[in-house]
């Protein structure tokens, strides 16, 4: 992994994931410079400079985009709209949940995304699935084929969102191999929890299901070939999905989860070695789950395990794993594989330090997971591959 920061896998992750999104390498380099002494007291202080530095980046290319925008240069403005995204992404990731200016930094990202997806003529709608009376935000991209197509619902993790999603790529892979996706804010994260107010839950197969019920819907999707998908604590909701909303016809966990809560609690723990993946983690728990204690939230994660569910997994299942994963060790990969007896079809791909791909959820190197997943995707819903 790209590793700018010396002992701040904290930062060097999100440093990644804005790669993987579509960062550009020296606007991250004039960044990380300015950032190296901070990341190595990891204080508060270092905290503020982290945002205040991301904000500032962001701000610059958004400007250049406006610039851009009024010589009418729409396409050029578009791709800084799109990377101004990552940066806002990257500052509000790492602020404090009660911090105000989180909230603006989301809206200005929010608002950078759609001109920019705009501009850019990308091939995506902004739909909202009813649900519990409500309805949650989510990003749907046809398939590349006319009538009908397979389609993967996508959901996120614990700290990412739909439009981060949607800018690593891989709904265009599926979307190139005639599967459609559906990109899910569903609780607990993006607009479903900043601007809704709609907590995570374990119980993840009710957004699921309003998803699945919103494509049956849709001329262009064939509901009878859908699939679940997620990444990081992903790991644990999609298999969940899986295995009560028997609808799922294949499963992918990019990402293992096992027993959610022991890591948390590991985590927690300022003697252990096992990375949390984001600043201020304790908080950003209670912001996630709704709750005004650590002990409440950790009594909702209690229940975040597969143990007694995976097996009630009836579809593929293909779990994606890292062999350097800092944050969820390759047992918690092993675990649910046997757990899944009655998957018809199940595997494990791990990616080596030798091959690249091997740290969480690919973060060094995305694109590999994501090739890998498309193309089993597409065998295993009747896509295609060339």
């Amino acid at each position: 992994m790209f590793e700018p920061f010396r002992s701040n896998y904290v930062w060097n992750l999100g440093v990644n994931l804005a790669l993987g999104a579509g960062a550009a390498i020296g606007e991250i380099d004039g960044v990380c410079r300015a950032l190296a002494p901070a990341a190595e007291r990891n204080d508060d202080a270092a905290q503020e400079e982290w945002f205040q530095a991301w904000s500032a980046l962001a701000q610059r290319v958004h400007a250049q985009a406006q610039a851009d925008d009024k010589q009418g240069n729409r396409y050029s403005a578009g791709r800084k709209l799109l990377r101004a995204t990552v940066y806002y992404q990257n500052a509000e990731r790492m602020a404090h949940p009660r911090d105000p200016r989180k909230a603006v930094a989301y809206r200005h990202m929010l608002e950078c995304f759609k001109a920019g997806a705009a501009h850019r003529e990308e091939p995506l709608e902004w739909v909202e699935v009813p649900y519990q009376g409500a309805s949650l935000p989510a990003l749907f991209v046809p398939a590349a084929r006319r009538g009908r197509a397979p389609c993967m619902v996508h959901f996120d993790g614990l700290d990412v969102m739909k439009e981060w999603i949607y800018l690593t790529g891989v709904a265009l892979e599926l979307r190139r191999r005639g599967v459609a996706t559906l990109i899910l804010d569903h609780p607990g994260v993006g607009e479903a929890l900043r601007l809704r107010n709609l907590p995570s839950l374990p119980e993840m197969e009710r957004p699921a299901a309003a998803a699945l019920d919103y494509l049956a819907g849709r001329e262009d999707v064939d509901v009878g070939r859908a699939g679940i998908m997620a990444l990081s604590l992903g790991g644990y909701y999609a298999p969940r999905v899986a295995a009560f909303e028997p609808r799922m016809k294949c499963c992918v966990a990019w990402g293992a989860q096992w027993n959610w809560h022991e890591r948390v609690v590991a985590r927690l723990n300022p003697a252990s070695t096992t990375q949390r993946s984001v600043s201020h983690f304790a908080d950003h728990l209670q912001w996630v789950f709704g709750k005004p204690t650590l002990d409440e939230t950790l009594a909702v994660i209690e229940r975040f395990t597969l143990e007694g569910v995976a097996d009630r997994i009836a579809c593929p299942l293909l779990i994606v794993h890292g062999e350097n994963d800092r944050q969820i060790p390759l047992a918690d990969a092993q675990a649910l594989y046997d757990a899944a007896v009655n998957s018809p079809s199940r595997e494990i791909k791990l990616f080596r330090l030798a091959d690249g791909g091997a740290e969480h959820c690919q973060a060094d190197n995305g694109s590999l997971a994501i090739d890998y997943m498309s193309d089993w995707i597409a065998r295993t819903l009747g896509g295609r591959t060339k």
